[in-house]
């Protein structure tokens, strides 16, 4: 059973194919039969109940006096309101008192993160760059990336648990950016709420009209969560957890945990505890066979060897042929793909119920790695299929606007670098 960590009132509720050309999107390129945003103002110091768990909607009862005989059942109200109709506003919520619905609206709104930028890339994939509001009076406001994959029958979004990262991981772009904070729970599951707002994926709303995105009677927009955008979820673990319970709520976002990924690129002493906990599935950034290598590619791994994140997987609570573990492995050109490092990566995985996804490496500017050429991963993946583990080739997706695995956020900061560079 997995343990909700509520803040308490006062902290949770203050008082008042690739490299073609880009194009931007804009609120107003979406139809739409009601609002579908309502951007969270830094001028406005009422908190935005979107995102928040059961418990913190049960405070925000209690801090409009609503009686303790009534907050089960106005947290359901609410909750069904925000998760399964994508609310924006108080004022939608018809089955709850006007009065309740004012006090509501004095002291909170339903606000989701402002959309900074968003791009479409020429195979459909959407990358938004969203503005936070500040948390506390330190905090000069954040931002992040999260990016949404369309295929025919279901779309994946890719979400951040961090602003920045402190991994450092050599080939990944996003790991070169400090780590600013970690995300709340709040602002985790505000991903979601802002892509099944912009993707038509709430009663009421549209589709986009580019015909882009998944659609059916029996097809949502948004059908798979992988946290594997900014950050390293296992070092923001409780609120992670947190934000997989409000997602994988059944009377609500409604999704299943087998369609919830958090990728790790090894903090072992958590593994565990989120197997045990919340039991969403797990991917391992593996991406080398021999610590030497790993040491350098992922520099993690200097405190948590292979061997030990290893074991880590073998007692990962859950681990099934029906539940496999990913292990995702980055083919960098005569760096880590060898036949040899293949032969190896299937001798390590011997007893664990695994797949393994390989990546092409996606270049950013600056990078010290190139792809290895398509006959090398071909050849990779025939030794590891052969071994009996199913080896995909993961299709780079969304490179034309930066949006492909290890390059979130760069290219916004080099934007604004040049824009300051202009104005000094």
């Amino acid at each position: 059973m997995t343990i909700f960590r509520p803040s308490p009132i006062s902290a949770s509720f203050p008082s008042p194919p690739h490299g073609v050309g880009r194009r931007a999107c804009y609120t107003d390129f979406f139809p739409r039969k009601r609002t579908q945003m309502t951007a969270a103002s830094a001028s406005d110091p009422r908190p935005s109940l979107a995102g928040a768990t059961r418990a913190e909607l049960g405070d925000a009862l209690r801090a409009i006096e609503i009686p303790e005989r009534e907050i089960r059942m106005r947290v359901s109200q609410l909750w069904h309101w925000i998760y399964f109709r994508g609310a924006r506003e108080f004022s939608e919520m018809l089955n709850i008192s006007k009065v309740v619905r004012g006090k509501l609206a004095e002291r909170f709104t339903l606000a989701l993160p402002e959309i900074a930028a968003e791009q479409v890339s020429t195979d459909g994939t959407r990358k938004w760059l969203l503005r936070l509001d500040p948390v506390d009076a330190n905090d000069k406001g954040a931002e992040i990336e999260c990016v949404y994959i369309p295929e025919s029958d279901r779309g994946t979004l890719c979400v951040s648990s961090q602003v920045g990262c402190t991994l450092n991981c050599s080939f990944c772009h996003t790991g070169t950016q400090k780590l600013v904070r970690n995300l709340t729970t709040r602002e985790i599951v505000a991903q979601l709420l802002v892509a099944r707002s912009r993707l038509g994926d709430f009663p009421g709303l549209e589709p986009p009209t580019d015909g882009l995105v998944p659609s059916g009677p029996d097809v949502r927009a948004v059908s798979n969560i992988v946290f594997m955008g900014m950050g390293e979820p296992l070092y923001n673990l409780e609120q992670v957890e947190n934000a997989i319970e409000i997602m994988s709520d059944g009377d609500g976002l409604s999704l299943s945990k087998r369609r919830i990924t958090v990728s790790t690129s090894g903090v072992v002493p958590q593994i565990e505890k989120l197997g045990a906990e919340c039991g969403p599935m797990l991917a391992i950034s593996l991406h080398a066979v021999r610590d030497p290598l790993r040491n350098e590619l992922v520099p993690l791994n200097k405190k948590y060897p292979i061997r030990e994140l290893l074991d880590a997987c073998r007692d990962y609570p859950g681990a099934s042929n029906a539940r496999r573990i990913t292990f995702e492995y980055v083919m960098l050109k005569g760096v880590n793909d060898s036949p040899a490092e293949a032969r190896e990566l299937v001798r390590l995985l011997k007893g664990i119920p695994a797949k393994i996804n390989l990546i092409p490496f996606n270049p950013w500017p600056g990078a010290p790695y190139e792809c290895s050429d398509w006959e090398t991963i071909e050849r990779f993946s025939d030794i590891v299929f052969n071994a009996g583990y199913a080896s995909p080739v993961r299709t780079p997706r969304g490179r034309d606007i930066l949006a492909a695995c290890g390059q979130l956020k760069s290219e916004t900061e080099k934007l604004r670098a040049r824009a300051r560079l202009a104005v000094e």
